[in-house]
Formats: C-alpha cells, sequence, structure tokens
C-alpha cells in the first residue's frame, strides 16, 4: 500500500494528497508536525533525506518531489485519467508542474523560509518585499497564458490542476491582488467543490 508524508493542510504535500483521492488509490497517511521538527527526526530523515513533504513510499522505493509523485499516480492508475495522452501534452503538463516548483513556490517561501537563503536577519526580512510582486507576476502568466480552461490543460482535468490549486490558496497570505486573476480563483473555487478535495481537506481537521 502507498504511504504519503505530509505536513499541514497549507503545505504543498496536499497535491498529492488530493491526487490518490482523485486516482481511486488505496493508500494510507502519515502526518508530521512541523512545529515538533518531525520532518527532521531520524526516522523520517530515512524515507527522505531532504527532510520535506511530500515523500510517497511505494513498494519499489520513495518518490519525493511533487511533479515526479503526481506523475507517478497518474501513471499507476490510467484508469482515473489524470495524465495527457500526448506526448506534447505530457510535456506541456510537465513543464506547467515545474514551473510551480521551480519558480512560484520558492516565491513564496521567501516570505517565511528565508533562512533557506540567508543566515542574515536584515537580508531574510529583505527577501519578503518582492513576495507580492513576485506571485502576482507568476500567477498573471498562469492567468494569461498557463491556465487554457477550465482545468489547466483544458478540458481534462489532470494532476496539475491539483497543484495550482494548491498553490493558489496562498496568494491572499502573500499579498498578491486576486482581482487580477479571475480565472485562477474560479479554477480555485471549482476545484473546491470536487468530492475528492473536499474529503481529503476535511480529514485534516
Amino acid at each position: 500500500m502507498l504511504n504519503l508524508f505530509i505536513g499541514t493542510v497549507s503545505t504543498c504535500s496536499l497535491a498529492s494528497h488530493i491526487a490518490l483521492e482523485e486516482a481511486g488509490a488505496d493508500y494510507t497517511v502519515t502526518r508530521l508536525d512541523f512545529s515538533k521538527n518531525e520532518q527532521k527526526a531520524a526516522a523520517f530523515l530515512k524515507v527522505n533525506p531532504k527532510a520535506r513533504v511530500p515523500a510517497l513510499v511505494t513498494d519499489k522505493g520513495t518518490i519525493t518531489e511533487t511533479p515526479a509523485i503526481l506523475f507517478y499516480i497518474g501513471q499507476v492508475f490510467p484508469k482515473a485519467n489524470l495524465l495527457p495522452a500526448d506526448p506534447f501534452g505530457m510535456a506541456d503538463m510537465q513543464a506547467f508542474n515545474s514551473y510551480l516548483c521551480s519558480t512560484v513556490h520558492p516565491a513564496h517561501a521567501h516570505k517565511g523560509r528565508g533562512h533557506r537563503w540567508s543566515d542574515d536577519p536584515a537580508v531574510i526580512e529583505a527577501l519578503k518585499i518582492k513576495v507580492p510582486q513576485n506571485m502576482n507576476d507568476y500567477f498573471g502568466l498562469i492567468e494569461n497564458g498557463y491556465l487554457k480552461g477550465p482545468w489547466v490543460m483544458g478540458e481534462q482535468f489532470t494532476v496539475a490542476d491539483a497543484y495550482l490549486y494548491v498553490i493558489s490558496t496562498w496568494l491572499e497570505g502573500d499579498g498578491a491582488d486576486i482581482s487580477r486573476l479571475p480565472r485562477v480563483i474560479d479554477h480555485r473555487s471549482r476545484m473546491a467543490a470536487r468530492p475528492a478535495v473536499q474529503k481529503v481537506r476535511a480529514s485534516y481537521t
């Protein structure tokens, strides 16, 4: 059975959790309490030496990094139809997920995880200044380019939708101007109405 290591409902591990539920997978979850630094405990470091979530334990080993986990879920549960069928569509979706992982998520992390980039308190504070602008800029590109509508890839719901949904829930806290992002917010609302999303979110309370 698959075992997904997760954090709180506000972490990106929520995307993998939603994808497993959408896929109809047989899985368990192990929740780590970051306030107790459980992600740095020896037991979890054996699972993921990066001390990060998500981490998906399979019968062949552990998979880390959200884009990789989402892709794995889509491949292992093909009947759920969570991946584009053609090579270009697959690459296009992977480009989007990579953008969220490599660009958008780090921009958000500058607000609360500045210690990853500097030990200087002044630098850590300075990193926070551009978070609203960067999130506005990056989500502007999603709003006007990447988000094909009604879902990320168009008519087909894919694992990319779970990933976009989770990161879009950070917008207000990052000081982004959501009035400029009507399509993104509409996507977020439709995601929130999906039974799988509601079931997963309820499990965190």
